[in-house]
């Protein structure tokens, strides 16, 4: 179904697919708080990209093996895995896991709404799309949000330095990077879900050694409390929503499933502010305004959309 199609669909059929939009939004903005869990727990940066890596593994090979399709081999497939392994999400969750420490998880689902905003530029450079005054303003309004977080001395809350803030964007940097390279050079012949597990069993095998040579692998032989079942929840969840996400793009369209971007953000931070309590100042409220509006303005138009790309929600 075709972005114009969603949008003629009869009352059930758009009422199903807004609601499949609302959860997925629900579920990838769960992840966020339940990553915050963990990391508040003690568990470091590359043993939580291990086991996120490691258990999107299993999630997303049943699901690919269930279809009648495997991993894929040769220079181009393994060169599309490592792509996506390393820009996707060793990287920007490295980076993400390190801010986490000293950020609130809240404050992280606002940063994370820069991706689309980061992407626009990255597509001008790689010839993916075309100058636009309007994108041009949406990233703008991007770069304020961020402007008002760091700059007003109020702005974050006490022990959030700045620092952080600039590690905690190398994550929609990276994202911006890998939708638009997969955009340039495609997956190889391989669907966005077989590719991810891929992906996700390269990115297993790159992150072990880093998590056992650092002292950071989390032993599964353990008592599991809370921080054990976050980290297991948020990588499931992950790789669920975004095979979900993936079918929403082919049954509703590019532009509809993109909707998802405020979605995100919009649960990420109710989430924070549910189960972990977090609070923001009236600087992160007006910022998470800006960027919405900056979303809006560098979103695709129905006339513009090209097929579905990979880009990382939490990663």
């Amino acid at each position: 179904m075709s972005d114009v199609a969603a949008a003629r669909a009869p009352g059930r059929e758009r009422l199903f697919l807004v609601g499949c939009l609302i959860l997925l939004g629900a579920g990838w903005g769960l992840t966020q708080p339940l990553a915050k869990i963990a990391v508040e727990a003690g568990y470091r940066h590359f043993g939580l990209v291990f086991w996120q890596m490691a258990l999107s593994s299993v999630v997303l090979g049943v699901l690919t093996l269930s279809r009648g399709r495997g991993l894929r081999f040769g220079r181009g497939p393994v060169a599309i895995y490592l792509m996506i392994a390393v820009i996707g999400t060793i990287l920007p969750n490295t980076a993400s896991y390190q801010a986490m420490d000293h950020l609130p998880s809240g404050l992280m689902s606002v940063l994370l709404s820069l991706v689309p905003m980061v992407a626009f530029p990255v597509a001008l450079a790689l010839g993916n799309d075309q100058f636009s005054v309007t994108r041009v303003l949406g990233l703008m309004l991007g770069l304020g949000g961020v402007l008002l977080i760091v700059v007003p001395d109020a702005a974050l809350p006490p022990g959030a330095a700045v620092a952080w803030v600039i590690v905690a964007l190398v994550a929609p940097i990276c994202y911006a990077f890998e939708g638009n390279l997969v955009a340039k050079f495609g997956l190889a012949g391989m669907d966005p879900v077989q590719a991810l597990f891929g992906a996700s069993v390269l990115g297993a095998v790159l992150a072990a050694p880093l998590a056992v040579g650092t002292g950071q692998f989390i032993t599964p032989f353990q008592p599991y409390g809370l921080p054990e079942f976050a980290i297991i929840g948020s990588s499931v969840i992950h790789a669920a929503v975004y095979s979900m996400y993936v079918w929403m793009v082919g049954r509703a369209g590019p532009t509809f499933a993109v909707q998802v971007s405020y979605l995100v953000t919009g649960f990420g931070v109710m989430w924070a502010m549910v189960l972990l309590g977090e609070r923001f100042s009236i600087f992160i409220w007006a910022a998470l305004a800006l960027m919405f509006a900056g979303i809006f303005l560098v979103q695709p138009k129905q006339s513009e959309t090209e097929p579905a790309r990979l880009q990382g929600a939490d990663g």
